[in-house]
């Protein structure tokens, strides 16, 4: 009876310190969430704060382009007044703020004075590095989410979660379709990427085996590609190099004559 009620007390004891540390646990994760959103929305902050001073600094120069800065600036109060919504829609405002920036610099790109301004560029820079962080700071966030959430939903830790009221956590995703979109890459030529034309040499086909070359000056009736007897030269012709050129006779019978006998003179070439 003694052993039965020590197993009992161990059996709760190990229950209770299970649940203690599963708790905590989600506790903890929680506040990492809580967290690690917090430093998104600081750079959040830094960039409405950048996008008026670069609307200005852009508007003295391209004054045609009104539409543009009209829907930046709408779309930055939109995304300042969500600022206590839920991640997914703070993520919704803030993905439509990105594509209006992205189209507005895009269409800055004509005027090239602007790109000589000191102002401008140290802004456009400080725009693009407070977007490096809010990416980085982004899939920080969603990774954390992500452990969370399955945390939430598995089991034996799902108890602990439906009794305690932890519930699961959305995430910051991006819903801008130009972020999400690979690059594509085209190789319709060979030799050549995203349409780019490939060398001359490789756009040339092959030429027919039928077809005469151009003869070349002192090699008269010898074209290009035929192959030659060894040992054979045209007239003008340099002798190949390490080839043995052929010596005419000198006194000698002519080619093909039988070679004297014993007992006969040598031919001499007269008559």
């Amino acid at each position: 009876m003694t052993f039965v009620i020590i197993a009992v007390v161990a059996i709760i004891v190990i229950l209770g310190i299970a649940l203690i540390v599963s708790y905590n646990r989600f506790v903890k994760q929680r506040n990492l969430i809580q967290e690690s959103w917090r430093q998104i929305d600081v750079e959040l902050h830094r960039r409405y704060d950048l996008i008026p001073n670069l609307v200005e600094t852009v508007r003295a120069y391209a004054a045609h382009e009104r539409h543009v800065f009209e829907e930046v600036a709408r779309l930055r109060t939109q995304a300042v007044n969500v600022q206590g919504a839920p991640p997914e829609q703070r993520a919704a405002a803030e993905g439509e703020l990105s594509g209006a920036l992205r189209q507005m610099m895009i269409s800055v790109e004509a005027y090239p004075q602007l790109q000589s301004n000191q102002n401008f560029l140290n802004l456009q820079r400080e725009l693009t590095d407070t977007e490096d962080r809010i990416a980085a700071g982004r899939r920080f966030f969603n990774a954390n989410v992500g452990d969370y959430n399955t945390r939430v939903e598995a089991f034996p830790s799902n108890l602990i979660a439906n009794g305690f009221k932890f519930e699961k956590a959305g995430y910051f995703e991006v819903r801008d379709e130009q972020v999400r979109s690979v690059p594509q890459v085209s190789f319709g030529t060979i030799g050549s990427v995203a349409g780019e034309q490939a060398p001359p040499q490789m756009q040339a086909g092959p030429q027919s085996s039928g077809q005469i070359q151009p003869e070349i000056p002192g090699e008269q009736g010898n074209y290009q590609g035929q192959p030659q007897m060894p040992g054979y030269q045209q007239p003008g012709q340099p002798p190949h190099q390490g080839q043995p050129q052929a010596q005419p006779p000198v006194g000698g019978p002519p080619a093909g004559s039988p070679s004297p006998q014993d007992g006969q003179p040598p031919f001499t070439g007269g008559h």
